[in-house]
């Protein structure tokens, strides 16, 4: 948790964002190959 700019766990509801966004044909259509990282800022934290 200490290296978590949240400082909490993430909750189920807050990976909704990354899924509509994916599911959107409109929004997602032209992106390829790229990581979305729902992390709570974990991994800029740990580099």
């Amino acid at each position: 948790m200490g290296h978590t700019p949240m400082g909490r766990f993430g909750n189920a509801e807050e990976l909704i964002g990354a899924a509509v966004f994916l599911a959107s044909h409109a929004a997602s259509s032209f992106v390829t190959g790229t990581d979305i990282r729902v992390d709570g800022g974990f991994l800029s934290q740990t580099i």
